[in-house]
């Protein structure tokens, strides 16, 4: 009597969970470029951009009030808003180092400020009658996002926050944030553990090899 062979397929392996991002920094709710600069950021897992691809784009946006609820970016204007993000990005670096601000990335703040309206205009409808609120055509959703968002940059990069802005001194992290206080140097209570429990691991293997 022969015996059936059964075969078993392996096993297919699970597809690892992108990382998690942080909470936002400090100064990040009152200050949306700041998030938005910190939308690409380095963590222990690996890089996480909140940007990546259009879904993502478009529910960043939505959640900071920069897009009309049920948006939905395209490829192009995500590689614009990725592209301008990086211009953020080399201005508030150069801030924080006392450098001079890079000719681009003015450039491209200013040409944002201009190439689309940013101040809410007085509108009427039957519900709420009279009152201002930032238009949302649906073909300039990229145009008006980084309107406003270069708005707040220039605000945050000439404001009296100007001077509390850091970027966080816990590795591998990028992130920026506004200091709360002279002492602090994380922009998160997860990087000052992560950079005290280095500390402590070094001090340890410097006693045992000493």
């Amino acid at each position: 009597m022969s015996q059936r062979t059964t075969s078993t397929r392996p096993a297919t392996p699970a597809t690892p969970a992108a990382p998690a991002a942080p909470p936002p920094a400090p100064g990040a709710e009152q200050h949306p470029a700041l998030d938005f600069a910190n939308s690409l950021l380095t963590l222990p897992a690996g890089p996480l951009d909140l940007l990546a691809a259009p879904a993502p784009t478009s529910e960043w946006l939505t959640a900071h009030d920069l897009a009309p609820e049920g948006s939905q970016v395209r490829e192009a204007c995500t590689a614009r808003l990725r592209t301008f993000r990086e211009a953020v990005r080399e201005l508030l670096e150069a801030a924080v180092a006392g450098r001079p601000a890079p000719a681009g990335a003015l450039a491209a703040v200013n040409g944002a400020l201009t190439a689309a309206p940013s101040v809410p205009l007085l509108r009427w409808d039957a519900e709420r009658g009279l009152h201002r609120s930032l238009p949302h055509p649906a073909d300039r959703i990229a145009d008006r996002a980084m309107a406003r968002l270069a708005a707040d940059a220039a605000d945050l990069l000439t404001g009296p926050d100007a001077e509390r802005l850091a970027r966080c001194g816990g590795t591998p992290c990028t992130r920026f944030y506004v200091r709360t206080h002279a002492a602090r140097h994380w922009c998160s209570t997860r990087c000052g553990d992560r950079v005290r429990a280095a500390r402590a691991y070094a001090r340890k293997r410097a006693a045992e090899q000493g």
